[in-house]
């Protein structure tokens, strides 16, 4: 049976893997096109599309899907039995939903129906969450609004969203590989999704992972731990961009305003919050790399009463 995959960034590797490892005949890997990244701006081949052309599968990486007559044509002419989606980057459309025989599956970085969007892992984690997971499904035109196959949790605890975006992208690849069989033979379960229980999780901005000083200590290392490794929380400090990478709820408490600097020395920079006192552990300023905010002020000084903003 033929399979077509569409998927770009690392979270789709794992899953490509596994069908390919497992068997399957992959058909066509459909990624997003080639993007100039980094501060070079280079062309660069996206993690999928690699990973495709090691194996020697075909590759294809249309500009748009909605009317693309020829890229239609050419999945119409592969006549796939599946088209599996992991994070492929775009929407697709009805035209190329209806062509599979068993229809296009995607897996998801959430536990639907919350955290529908384009950001469920960052959401997620910047939010507090618990637990959160991975959920197989199939597709519709609604976005992430398809029947559930199956769904598979773990808890956040203290993780990032770099660690859990990993363990996610290979639960996902596990989640897929054990349903396969049954989604190909047509006798997989499928269950509708409660609309009423549904939440978004739109793209991160630059301005969501701004800390607010006047959140409890444990919303902003949530926020911190959401936004690590990409786009990373930050706050100004004397007009200066500050990263920050690590933090701690602090013990010290203060009546001054949310953001004042009340300690700054090896073991971090107690910042004032909401409910007393916040620790930036690991940090990185405009032109440095990212250090221990201990190791920053031994050649650098934050002066007590500074306020971050």
């Amino acid at each position: 049976m033929k399979i077509i995959y569409m998927g770009t960034p690392d979270f789709a590797v794992p899953a490509l893997v596994a069908i390919c490892d497992a068997g399957y005949e992959v058909a066509l890997v459909v990624t997003k096109p080639d993007r100039p990244r980094d501060r070079g701006k280079r062309i660069q081949s996206c993690p999928v599309k690699l990973e495709a052309l090691k194996r020697g599968l075909p590759v294809a990486a249309p500009e748009y899907l909605k009317g693309n007559a020829a890229f239609l044509s050419s999945v119409r002419e592969i006549g796939p039995d599946l088209i599996v989606v992991a994070a492929y980057g775009k929407i697709l459309p009805g035209e190329l939903l209806e062509i599979p025989l068993r229809g296009c599956v995607n897996i998801h970085g959430s536990i639907l129906p919350r955290y529908r969007g384009a950001a469920p892992i960052h959401r997620a984690v910047a939010d507090g969450c618990c637990e959160t997971g991975v959920t197989l499904m199939y597709m519709s035109e609604g976005m992430d609004a398809g029947d559930i196959i199956a769904a598979v949790c773990t808890e956040v605890g203290a993780k990032t969203t770099a660690q859990l975006h990993k363990e996610l992208a290979q639960l996902g690849a596990d989640l897929l590989l054990r349903e396969l069989p049954a989604i190909l033979d047509g006798t997989v379960a499928r269950t509708p999704q409660d609309p009423a229980l549904a939440t978004y999780a739109p793209m991160i901005t630059k301005e969501d992972a701004r800390i607010d000083f006047s959140r409890t200590a444990e919303e902003i290392c949530a926020l911190v731990r959401g936004m690590y490794s990409w786009p990373c929380a930050w706050t100004c400090c004397e007009e200066k961009m500050m990263k920050v990478h690590e933090a701690l709820p602090g013990i010290l408490s203060s009546d001054g305003a949310p953001g004042t600097v009340l300690r700054a020395d090896r073991d971090g920079i107690v910042v004032s919050c909401g409910d007393g006192s916040v620790v930036l552990t690991r940090i990185q300023m405009p032109g440095k790399k990212t250090m221990d905010a201990g190791v920053y002020l031994l050649g650098n000084k934050i002066e007590i009463g500074t306020l971050l903003r």
